[in-house]
């Protein structure tokens, strides 16, 4: 397969074992392509592990380890909730109700009946600073609570896809209210005459 030899051709002779992480997630969404459910059944596990010469045991222990692989089927949208100690402060309970309410998934890990909605726990996204957050699919839905997540998930019912980042339209990860410093290009004249 010619993307698999692109990806193996990144890596040094010897050295194929470390494009593991790249070929499960072509893999996975290879599965999301045609199946709509981005997941990486064992038979692409022994692939990959056949194409990279590693024991398929090294392939399993990659893509169970990392959130980032689904090792089941998914719904068509893989709602995942950080409710670690930043999330969980500013209001990922709320989220989580709000995901059980308007998908009808009872738990962590479950399917909606509708085969729309599967909500993943998960650790730490990496965006604390915008907490709460709520990613789906590949896209981060950032300064969550109730009332936008229940609109989020009505989007996507209707096959809306709205534009990732904070939900409450705050630049990257400036404060609440807007950038309070360094929101001028001016330099104070005694910089601008030393030259300093």
């Amino acid at each position: 397969n010619a993307a698999i030899d692109a990806v193996v051709a990144k890596y040094p002779p010897g050295r194929q074992a470390s494009a593991v992480i790249p070929l499960l997630d072509l893999a996975q969404r290879q599965m999301q392509r045609q199946t709509g459910s981005a997941w990486v059944p064992r038979v692409a596990m022994d692939t990959v592990a056949k194409r990279l010469s590693m024991p398929p045991i090294r392939v399993y222990e990659v893509a169970t380890f990392y959130l980032m692989f689904n090792t089941r089927p998914v719904g068509k949208f893989h709602l995942q909730l950080c409710t670690t100690t930043p999330c969980w402060l500013r209001g990922s309970d709320d989220v989580v109700k709000a995901c059980h309410a308007a998908t009808g998934v009872k738990h962590f890990g479950e399917t909606s009946a509708d085969g729309l909605f599967t909500m993943t726990e998960v650790e730490c996204l990496g965006a604390c600073v915008n907490a709460p957050i709520l990613q789906v699919d590949d896209d981060f839905y950032e300064d969550m609570d109730a009332e936008r997540t229940k609109a989020l998930i009505a989007a996507l019912r209707r096959g809306e896809r709205p534009t990732p980042g904070s939900t409450t339209g705050r630049q990257t990860s400036a404060p609440e209210g807007g950038a309070t410093t360094l929101t001028t290009l001016e330099f104070p004249a005694s910089i601008v005459a030393t030259g300093d």
